[in-house]
């Protein structure tokens, strides 16, 4: 950073990657400070510097990078590695710690807690916001967490056997449910239903979770701000969500029938195994830990499936695009549907959706990550 880049960045003030520090007489925040970076999206930290921008500058610059050191090393669990730089305004040097985003989230301080940075403050993780940095890391998956207010007889059994004989040509008698269950981690150990098991074969999932269900919506216009003409909320169990998404997009969109040889044939405007892929891939990927449904919204000139939570850990658009990632938020969920026939387990589904569509109608799938949802909007000719 050169010295005009870091006086723009003092007059524009704290945000949620700056924050700056007048000097290092308070470790206990500035460990605070470099784990809530650390857990969200990286940031800097800029010793030297008030909170109203004044430079007063770093004395020791050699000693204090030796601190700053030591507390990410020391005092951050596990260690943080940044890199410092100096800048010079009008002979005061200014500290710079760059913190990157966390490859092994998430950190907490020696002292066990967990910190996350919010607007221009660090504050302590909240349970969800925790949950999601734990599935961020791959360190527990929340598809497999149990549900402790539930229990065994809030799953459906005979479900499940039907499940079992239709996709994995089993035959279970009654006293083989339970390790069948525990095997495919829709129970934990003492019976108790996980959250795939509710998902899946549960009486009543949304009982449980309000929020697993598919927003499924008709526009009549191109603006989310125009009334649904039509709108349902698809609820039950996950194929029973699925099916009747389908069913609902199958009303609205056009098809024609052409002549291929002697034979009529019928011509969707969306290829359906494009729209079946990208409705089962937002319930594959879905960040349960938040209080959202999946949205599918029909305009006239698209259609937008909306999966909310950001993209897992080293995952990118451009990575999906050609088929690079293959990182499931959700493995027991991912692992049913693919029992299911519902998906590959090859990381290509994003890839397919764009070739299917743009082999059909020469038109380009749109793919697009907001701060809490994945949209991938399929155009309609």
């Amino acid at each position: 950073m050169n010295e005009s880049e870091l006086k723009q960045k003092i007059e524009k003030g704290e945000d949620f990657h700056t924050e700056f520090k007048e000097n290092l007489g308070n470790k206990e925040k500035i460990i605070k400070e470099i784990v809530s970076f650390a857990n969200t999206d990286g940031g800097q930290l800029i010793f030297g510097v008030t909170d109203t921008g004044d430079i007063p500058g770093v004395e020791n610059v050699d000693e204090s990078m030796r601190i700053i050191d030591d507390l990410a090393y020391q005092r951050c669990e596990p260690p943080i590695t940044m890199v410092m730089e100096t800048v010079k305004i009008d002979n005061k040097t200014i500290l710079i710690a760059n913190i990157p985003k966390g490859s092994h989230r998430p950190y907490r301080t020696s002292g066990g807690i967990y910190y996350i940075r919010s607007s221009n403050r660090c504050r302590q993780a909240s349970r969800e916001e925790l949950l999601r940095l734990f599935q961020a890391g791959e360190s527990i998956y929340y598809d497999e967490t149990t549900v402790h207010r539930a229990h065994f007889n809030d799953l459906d059994p005979d479900s499940f056997a039907e499940f079992l004989h239709r996709y994995m040509n089993i035959k279970a008698n009654e006293s083989e449910i339970n390790n069948y269950l525990k095997n495919l981690r829709l129970i934990d150990e003492n019976n108790i239903p996980t959250t795939s098991g509710i998902l899946f074969f549960g009486k009543k999932p949304q009982f449980f979770f309000q929020s697993s269900r598919v927003i499924c919506a008709y526009i009549r216009g191109t603006d989310l701000a125009v009334p649904p003409f039509n709108k349902k909320d698809m609820m039950g169990r996950i194929p029973d969500i699925l099916e009747n998404t389908e069913n609902f997009i199958d009303l609205y969109l056009r098809e024609e029938h052409v002549i291929n040889g002697f034979e009529p044939e019928i011509r969707r405007e969306i290829p359906p195994a494009a729209i079946r892929e990208a409705v089962v891939n937002a319930v594959a990927h879905k960040d349960y830990t938040l209080g959202a449904p999946i949205r599918v919204i029909i305009y006239e000139d698209r259609l937008e499936v909306r999966t909310p939570g950001k993209l897992p850990n080293s995952v990118t658009i451009d990575s999906i695009k050609i088929g690079g990632s293959h990182i499931p938020r959700n493995p027991t969920i991912y692992n049913l549907l693919y029992k299911m026939g519902m998906v590959t387990d090859l990381g290509s589904g994003v890839r397919r959706i764009i070739n299917l569509v743009k082999n059909h109608s020469q038109k380009d799938v749109l793919l697009e990550e907001t701060g809490t949802e994945f949209i991938i909007t399929l155009p309609r000719p």
